[in-house]
């Protein structure tokens, strides 16, 4: 039976952030541990660091975009676009490394070598829209993978589930006219959340129209909120769109313990959900599933979920 890919390595630690940025190397470094002292990692099939292309990234990011993110690097500058965004000298090859290692996942997983795969790369990705940065993004790793799914691979119909607390506006905008990609994000509601977008009546344009579904939770939204959204409104929509792969943008900052978002998500919370995506990519493409880190930032609460998570995948 093919295994679970885990892709993780010490250069992403190496897009330095700042002090006190909450989207930090050490976020990565107790992912590592937790999945090491457990004896996840070893049990998982390790990942190929690969670089990314012009081409791929420009599947997603205008030209001028990519060169200034690449210019800003190289001169030194503390961010790119928006304070939050904060860069270092090796952030534009590393997150090249980011995006080339969830496309080199999606490879993986679409030849058959493996059944799914978790990528825990950083700097994260769905709030990187088509020509600037924002909420610690650079570029959007899980917009891009969807796009070399349809591009490279042919794939008509590609599930993205964004369960991070913050909506995915990025990935949004890339796909709100386009009914190839389904759209579903869980998260914090705009009116009191970053960034602002992701209201129920946000559905898509054009041919787009229906394919983007927004769930807002307003606090204390927690588990009971969230299956009742599985079973009202997610589960019903995958069944209509029979996806033919599986791309999660796995954030943990849904968790009650997390300090940037106001929900009361458990760590099993994380476990059903990824038991329900494993089931729906069973059930329509034979598994395909794979998954990419966004955001959680209390680290104990991150290390615990990823390893709840992962552990699912394996058992899928």
């Amino acid at each position: 039976m093919p295994g679970t890919g885990l892709a993780q390595d010490e250069r992403f630690q190496r897009h330095k952030t700042g002090h006190a940025h909450p989207e930090r190397p050490a976020r990565l470094a107790a992912i590592a541990a937790a999945l090491a002292e457990r004896g996840l990692a070893a049990t998982c099939t390790e990942l190929e660091i690969l670089r990314a292309e012009a081409a791929h990234i420009q599947f997603v990011h205008a030209e001028g975009y990519i060169a200034r993110v690449r210019r800003a690097c190289q001169d030194g500058l503390p961010y790119i676009d928006v304070p939050d965004s904060a860069i270092s000298p090796e952030s534009y090859e590393i997150a090249l490394l980011a995006a080339g290692t969830v496309i080199n996942a999606v490879d993986r997983v679409m030849s058959g070598e493996l059944g799914n795969a978790f990528c825990a790369v950083r700097p994260p990705g769905h709030h990187a829209e088509h020509d600037h940065s924002m909420g610690f993004c650079l570029f959007n790793n899980i917009a891009i993978a969807a796009m070399h799914l349809i591009d490279t691979h042919g794939l008509s119909r590609v599930l993205i589930l964004d369960w991070d607390v913050h909506h995915g506006n990025a990935t949004q905008h890339t796909f709100e006219e386009d009914p190839r990609v389904l759209f579903i994000s869980l998260h914090g509601h705009p009116a009191i959340v970053f960034p602002g977008t992701g209201y129920a009546h946000e559905r898509g344009r054009g041919p787009g129209d229906g394919f983007t579904i927004n769930l807002p939770m307003l606090p204390p939204s927690g588990d009971a909120e969230y299956r009742r959204a599985f079973d009202e409104t997610i589960l019903p929509a995958v069944e209509r769109f029979d996806p033919q792969f599986v791309l999660v943008s796995a954030g943990f900052d849904g968790h009650r313990l997390d300090p940037l978002a106001p929900l009361e998500l458990e760590t099993e919370s994380f476990g059903w959900m990824t038991d329900e995506v494993v089931k729906v990519a069973r059930r329509h493409c034979d598994g395909r599933l794979v998954s990419v880190l966004e955001g959680g930032y209390h680290l104990e609460a991150l290390a615990e979920c990823v390893c709840l998570h992962v552990e699912r995948l394996l058992a899928a």
